[in-house]
Formats: structure tokens, C-alpha cells, sequence
């Protein structure tokens, strides 16, 4: 059951990743492998420079994961126009 919780969240993450970070969608697939990196990196960032979001659950994950897929797609845009 946790596989699937993962790519629901990774898939919501990506799509409101790419909708705030306007011109970048990758497509279903794309947006969950975007979102669940982006959780993988925002779950790493995040404590590191001191933020928490307290508890965990849905919210806070989508959250977190959406916040690292927005961090990871402004890199990919970075990296692409160089």
C-alpha cells in the first residue's frame, strides 16, 4: 500500500510543481517521478536549512514534495538554458 501512497503523492506534488513553475510539465509519469524526487530532495533540504513541517500525513507530504519538485524543475530549467 506504501508504493501506491507514494505515487499519488509524487503524481499531485508534480502537478502543482508544474503548475507554479509555469511551462514545465512532464505528463503523468513525468510528474510523479518529478514529485517523488522532489520529496526525496526537499525531505533531505528542507531540515537542513530548518524547516519543518510538523507531523507528517497527506498534507505535509504533498506539502514537502512539492516543494522540491518545484526546487528540482527550477534546476532542470536552470541546467537546460545553459
Amino acid at each position: 500500500m506504501g508504493i501506491i501512497v507514494t505515487i499519488i503523492i509524487g503524481a499531485i506534488a508534480g502537478w502543482l510543481a508544474g503548475k507554479i513553475v509555469e511551462g514545465y510539465g512532464f505528463g503523468l509519469i513525468g510528474n510523479i517521478v518529478v514529485g517523488i524526487v522532489g520529496a526525496v530532495l526537499a525531505g533531505w533540504l528542507l531540515p537542513m536549512v530548518g524547516i519543518s513541517l510538523g507531523g507528517g500525513g497527506w498534507i505535509a507530504a504533498i506539502i514537502q514534495g512539492t516543494i522540491g519538485a518545484v526546487i528540482l524543475l527550477f534546476l532542470i530549467r536552470l541546467f537546460k538554458k545553459v
